[in-house]
């Protein structure tokens, strides 16, 4: 049995916890199975990618210096759009129209601008606590707007649009029913995907943006998303999220 504190660099997969990672890797990886484990930064059930996890005796100044490190991810972004969670796994919350044209002339701007953010608030659909109950208890209970939340500070070193597709939304609906039906558990799945059928019209077509960024510890991608959609004026959400790298540990060289 091993006792001695390492650093497990495991790949997480969409529709997974980061305590269903563990799981399987204990499973996959029986000498662990009786070994301490606990993950130092979390990963959202619909992003994918390297998860940290510390595993042995647990030095809590050890996990702090590691979640604290920088991350990089590579994420898309879903134009016209906005849900409550500020990712596909959220209730559709409003619909526009993306205008096309000039789309490109507009994103550059855009990403500059996002990139000068020093401070972020926490998405109502978090863990961060409030009042003694986590944000995503007091959005699921209706009552977000009765506490103040927080805040962080946040540094965005490098923010890249790689390229942005057309695709129908017939094949966006298939594409998010299809990974929203990985995730176990609670996340109240059945009337998003409810939602999201209600909404896509099947004969339109939506933009999607792959970008790269590398950032500061705490920086919610699908809070960027949903801020450039709002700076837009037309909605967006985080259609995907791949943490590509934490500190040194980078996903070639994570366990599946």
């Amino acid at each position: 049995m091993k006792t001695n504190q390492e650093i497990l660099n495991l790949y997480k997969l969409e529709g997974e916890t980061p305590l269903e990672c563990i799981l399987r890797f204990k499973k996959n990886h029986p000498e662990y199975e009786k070994v301490n484990m606990t993950y130092a930064g979390r990963l959202d059930p619909m992003a994918r990618g390297v998860l940290l996890v510390l595993a042995g005796k647990i030095n809590e100044q050890s996990k702090k210096e590691v979640m604290e490190l920088g991350k990089e991810y590579e994420f898309e972004i879903l134009w016209g759009f906005t849900t409550d969670s500020y990712d596909v796994l959220g209730l559709v919350l409003e619909v526009n129209n993306m205008p096309l044209k000039n789309f490109d002339r507009k994103i550059l701007p855009l990403l500059k601008n996002i990139q000068k953010k020093k401070t972020q608030a926490y998405p109502p659909f978090s863990s961060r606590t409030v009042l003694g109950k986590a944000l995503h208890a007091w959005a699921r209970e209706g009552k977000i707007d009765e506490v103040e939340i927080p805040t962080r500070h946040v540094s965005i070193f490098t923010l890249e649009h790689v390229h942005t597709r057309l695709v129908s939304q017939k094949d966006i609906l298939e594409d998010i029913i299809s990974r929203i039906s990985k995730v176990k558990g609670d996340f109240r799945q059945e009337e998003i995907m409810k939602r999201w059928k209600e909404v896509i019209e099947p004969n339109e077509q939506a933009l999607i943006s792959l970008c790269r960024a590398e950032v500061s510890s705490g920086t919610y991608i699908r809070s960027l998303a949903q801020e450039m959609g709002e700076i837009l004026g037309c909605g967006a959400v985080a259609y995907s999220i791949k943490r590509t790298r934490v500190g040194e540990y980078n996903q070639m060289k994570s366990q599946k």
